[in-house]
C-alpha cells in the first residue's frame, strides 16, 4: 500500500492547525498542518490517538505508515525530518509527547 493511499485510511485532521511536539517539558517541533506536512500531521495524529504519545511502539507503526517514504529516509537521512526522528524514537528508546493545536 502506497503512503498516499494509506493517508485516506488514517483519522482527519482537518481541524487540526499544528502538532507541537514536547520532550518533557521542552517544546521541541511544531509541525503545521500545510501542504508538505499535512501528511505527517495524519501520521502522529493518528499515532498519538492510538499509542498516547510517540513512543517507540508508535515510531515502529509509524515507520510502516509511511510506507515507501520510509525506505527513502533511511538512504537520504535529513530529507524527511518527521521519519528520521521515528528512527531516533526507536534507536534512543525515547518518547515524544503531542499537544494538538485546533483551528480557531
Amino acid at each position: 500500500m502506497t503512503f498516499a493511499a494509506i493517508l485516506k485510511t488514517l483519522p482527519t485532521i482537518d481541524h487540526i492547525d499544528r502538532l507541537e511536539l514536547y520532550d518533557g517539558d521542552t517544546l521541541i517541533d511544531s509541525i503545521e498542518n500545510k501542504p508538505g506536512k499535512a501528511g505527517s500531521v495524519a501520521v502522529y495524529h493518528a499515532l498519538t490517538q492510538e499509542f498516547g504519545s510517540l513512543n517507540k511502539a508508535a515510531a515502529v507503526k509509524g515507520l510502516i505508515l509511511y510506507a515507501e517514504h520510509t525506505a527513502d529516509a533511511q538512504a537520504n537521512p535529513g530529507k524527511h525530518p518527521n521519519i528520521d526522528r521515528l528512527f531516533e524514537i526507536i534507536g534512543q528508546q525515547s518518547e515524544l509527547r503531542v499537544q494538538t493545536i485546533v483551528r480557531q
